[in-house]
Parts: C-alpha cells; structure tokens; sequence
C-alpha cells in the first residue's frame, strides 16, 4: 500500500509567499499601468488643440462611415501577405541553402546567393516597390505583369527572402558541427544530411524570428499602395481626401494592430517555449 505523498509546513509556507508575492505583482503592475493611462489621457484631453485633434482624427462618425470600405480593402492585405510569405520562405530557404554549398564547382551560385542579399538588404523596399512597379511594365517584355497586385508581391518577396535567408542561414550554422559528421559517417550525402539532420533542427530554432519578419511583412504590404493597388492605406487616403477628415486612418491602423497583436503574442509564446525546451 503506497502512501499518498505530503507537502511539508515549509513547501507550503513556500508556494504561499511566491503566491502572495504574485498577487502583489499583478497588482502594482495593474495600478501603475491605469495611473499612467489616466495621467496620459488627461494631458491629451486637457490639451489646448484636443477638440480639434478629436474632430479631424477621432470622428465616431467617420469611423463608421469608413470601416466598410477599409476593412474591405485591407482584404487586399491580407491576400497580399498570404501569397507572398510562403513565396518567402521559399526563396529564401533556397538562398540560403546557396550559401551554404562548398564545393567549388557551386561557387557561382554563392557568389550569387551573396550578392543577392546584400543588395535587397541593401535597398530600401519601398523604393524596390518603385523599381519593380514601375520599371517591369516599361520593359514592355511580353509575360511580365503589369497588375501592382502581382508587382507587389514580387517586390516584397525580393525584399524580405534577402532577410528571410539570413535568417535560415543563421539557422542552419547554429547545429552544431558533429551532427553533420555523424550523418556522414552513417552515409548520408549532403543533400540527405541538410534534409533529415540539419534543416528540421535549424527550422524549429528559427521559427520565433521567422515570425516576427512576417509581422513587418504584414504592415509593409500597404507600400504597395505607392505603386497603385487599393489596400487599407490607399482606402483611407480616398476617403480622407474625400472628406477632408482623417479618422479613415485610425481605422487602418486598428485594422493592422489586430492582425499583427495576435502573431506578436504567439512570436512570444514561441520563444518562451523554445528557451524552457533549452534549459530543460
């Protein structure tokens, strides 16, 4: 007959403390955080131009007149991140993995994978937006779209698969070098080693940072707006130039602040994850 196990008068005066100090954690954290929303919140109100502020940027009125058409424009958006991030990581995987070959006969496509990151690292991407959206169609080259949708895309992929490589690559030089000559030894070639060994590890360790790219990704889709596509920003521009009253933005704003909170919460849990799994 097994005994059921009990805590000791000490364990329990333990847990009792860190629970007490908890609670007292939360609730000077709670407390400051509402004294200084109410402080902040009371120099804005009392400001001298805040009725004026209120009108031109925090209309109820406008808001709701506005949030039909941007909320149906930052659709736009969403399609445009959807299509491209997986376009990302595609390209920019295979980059890296460009980077990484030895062999001498491979050294044209390194020197290649280098210079491709650093020049779209090294471009700013609203100007490749520029560059892409206006200067394919004018190559007048049949095939190549001239949809900004499309051109957009393919801006923001050769913008951010630059970063995206990076990334992986970085991944892939943090496993450690004696797995790789394990999997050798066993007779894997490179192509099976980088399959089964390196690139599962390498892909779990760089998921976090992974992430927080395509949150900028998100909110980087309304450039595309510079080169011609209806997204949020441009919805809101059209209205705002309509109405001459702002509030339109502050629509997009939110619009972009409740896709992007969400994935920013679950970079974090992933992290967090990713450390308890290393120090276990």
């Amino acid at each position: 007959m097994t005994t059921a196990w009990v805590k000791s008068d000490r364990q329990v005066e333990r847990e009792r403390v860190r629970k007490s100090r908890a609670r007292r954690s939360v609730s000077v954290a709670t407390g400051s955080t509402i004294i200084l929303l109410l402080l902040v919140a009371g120099v804005v109100v009392n400001a001298p131009g805040w009725p004026r502020v209120q009108e031109t940027f925090f209309n109820p009125e406008h808001f709701m007149r506005a949030l039909p058409d941007v909320a149906e424009a930052f659709l736009l958006n969403v399609k445009i991140f959807l299509i491209a991030e997986p376009l990302i990581l595609v390209v920019g995987l295979l980059v890296a993995l460009a980077r990484g070959l030895k062999a001498p006969v491979f050294f044209p496509l390194r020197v290649l994978a280098v210079l491709y990151v650093d020049f779209f690292r090294g471009v700013p991407t609203l100007l490749l937006i520029y560059l892409v959206g206006f200067g394919f169609p004018a190559l007048n080259l049949q095939g190549v779209p001239s949809d900004p949708v499309t051109l957009g895309v393919i801006a923001l992929t050769l913008s951010y698969s630059a970063y995206v490589a990076e990334v992986f690559r970085s991944g892939i030089d943090s496993i450690h070098p004696s797995q790789v000559a394990s999997a050798r030894s066993l007779g894997l070639s490179h192509a099976k080693t980088m399959r089964f060994v390196v690139l599962p590890q390498a892909t779990r360790r760089v998921v976090p940072p992974l992430l927080n790219d395509f949150i900028s990704l998100q909110k980087d889709t309304a450039l595309v707006a510079t080169i011609g596509a209806i997204e949020a920003l441009r919805a809101a521009q059209i209205y705002a130039a309509k109405t001459f009253n702002y509030t339109s933005y502050l629509v997009a704003a939110l619009l972009f602040i409740l896709l992007t909170i969400p994935m920013a919460r679950f970079t974090d849990y992933l992290a967090a994850r990713s450390r308890r799994r290393r120090g276990a």
